[in-house]
Parts: structure tokens; sequence; C-alpha cells
């Protein structure tokens, strides 16, 4: 193999690195942000409930509809 074949194939692999590292760490960014929108989600799908639950009347079966 010839030495300018053998520095090209070099070059590409040490390019191909840095590429990977690159893309791993947008992917474990990308983690961090997905696992932290989960949380958020979850954190405002309970609130929701909350809020939904306490404005919700406990009526009891017996009682008058406001009409009468």
């Amino acid at each position: 193999m010839n030495e300018k074949r053998l520095e090209d194939l070099e070059t590409k692999v040490a390019y191909q690195d840095l590429a990977i590292q690159q893309l791993s760490d947008i992917a474990s960014r990308q983690q961090e942000q997905i696992t932290q929108l989960e949380t958020t989600c979850r954190l405002l799908l309970e609130r929701l409930k909350d809020a939904v639950e306490a404005g919700r009347p406990n009526h009891s079966g017996d009682e008058r509809p406001p009409h009468y």
C-alpha cells in the first residue's frame, strides 16, 4: 500500500472518530433533555389532575339541582 493511500485512510478514520464523538455527545444531550421533559410532563399532569380534583364539587346524590 503506498504511503499516500495510507495517509488518506488515517485521515478518514480521524474524521470519522471525531464525527462519532460529536454524534455521541449530541445523543447524550438529547437523552438528558428527553428525561427532563418527561419529568416536567409528569409533574404537569399531576398538577392538572390535582387542579381538576380540587375544582370538582363533592355532590352527593341527595342534593337538589340548582334550578329547584
